[in-house]
């Protein structure tokens, strides 16, 4: 397999060799179109918001906001009788609730309860395309969860996040006022801060979201594989709720919520369970070293590298894997995970990028 570093892999697919010599503002261009062709995978106009209610409303196939939004609601559960806990699961980037089709039937002949939600912005809620901002989608969370919380008193409810849905997760519960839950799994978070970045991209994405904001750009032509589940991605591609163009100013947003995710984990306060794939080509290693290694100082912090797992780890071919490891972490946030792939948290690894 050919490795190369993030500047040979761009020349690589414009059909350079990694010598030639190429542009910065050219590099910067596709490196640019890499973070929207990846996150566009999972995953300017204000959004106008209807009138304010009295306080929110959680139905079987909706969720009315505190501002009046409605977000779409998807659910899977089990028996009453045989209900052990709930977990409310956030999508990733342009895509939308319907993502945990697969997780949410699986957990809940486990006893477990999914509710799935189309944030803001994404699927059939308000504002498609544009980006809410990192407060709107901290507070409809915290909203939904105490929502659960009183309709079904005793249970626990657990976050779990995909992608982006990983850095809203982060950004809830290390805020002045956090969800009440009983733990935190984050599948392949995108805590890809900018710090991180090479500087090029950095500066074509201020640049392009300075001038360009509604500019929308896709990743075709792109060589990035998110799943080994092959017609899985064929139906992202067929389905007309997944976005497959980006706006610029909703890339900027988005990295803006991935550098709050990153800065912000180490105040996490709630046990967790971090999954990544080693063949993920969305997120890369680094940032994802860089938050284990925050984590690191809290026993209660368990993470799993799956040798054959991709960035879409949860609708993989192997997605029983993690998901065993989900249900079984929930029933016993100290057991062993039984996939057998469970890592410390300091890997060499995870610390350099691919």
């Amino acid at each position: 397999m050919l490795r190369f570093t993030p500047v040979q892999r761009i020349a690589y697919q414009s059909g350079r060799s990694p010598g030639d010599p190429v542009s910065i503002r050219n590099r910067g261009l596709r490196r640019l179109c890499l973070v929207v062709a990846c996150l566009a995978l999972l995953a300017c106009t204000p959004v106008i918001h209807a009138p304010v209610v009295t306080s929110p409303i959680l139905a079987r196939s909706h969720f009315v906001a505190a501002d009046g939004a409605v977000l779409p609601v998807r659910s899977w559960w089990p028996a009453p009788a045989s209900l052990k806990a709930i977990v409310v699961a956030l999508h990733g980037f342009n895509d939308y609730a319907r993502a945990f089709t697969q997780p949410g039937q699986s957990l809940s002949l486990r006893g477990i309860a999914l509710v799935a939600y189309d944030q803001r912005g994404f699927g059939n809620a308000p504002g498609r395309g544009f980006w809410a901002g990192t407060g709107a989608y901290v507070a409809d969370l915290g909203a939904i969860v105490r929502q659960l919380h009183l309709r079904y008193p005793g249970v626990p409810v657990f976050v779990l996040g995909e992608s982006m849905g990983g850095a809203v997760a982060i950004a809830a519960l290390t805020s002045p006022s956090p969800p009440d839950v009983q733990g935190l799994i984050l599948s392949a978070p995108a805590v890809w801060s900018r710090d991180m970045m090479p500087w090029y991209q950095r500066a074509v994405l201020a640049l392009a979201a300075a001038t360009l904001p509604e500019l929308e750009l896709t990743g075709s032509g792109l060589k990035i594989q998110a799943s080994d589940n092959i017609g899985m991605l064929r139906g992202l591609g067929r389905d007309p709720l997944v976005i497959k163009s980006t706006r610029v100013d909703a890339i900027a947003g988005l990295t803006d919520l991935m550098d709050t995710a990153q800065y912000r984990a180490g105040k996490l306060k709630v046990p967790v369970l971090v999954l990544y794939g080693e063949r993920d080509q969305v997120i890369p290693r680094r940032p994802v070293g860089a938050l284990l290694e925050k984590l690191s100082s809290r026993p209660e912090t368990r993470m799993a590298l799956y040798p054959e797992g991709y960035h879409l780890l949860l609708r993989d071919l192997h997605a029983d894997l993690p998901l065993a490891d989900i249900s079984a972490w929930i029933a016993q946030p100290g057991g062993c995970l039984p996939s057998g792939f469970e890592k410390p948290l300091s890997l060499p690894e995870l610390s350099v990028d691919d």
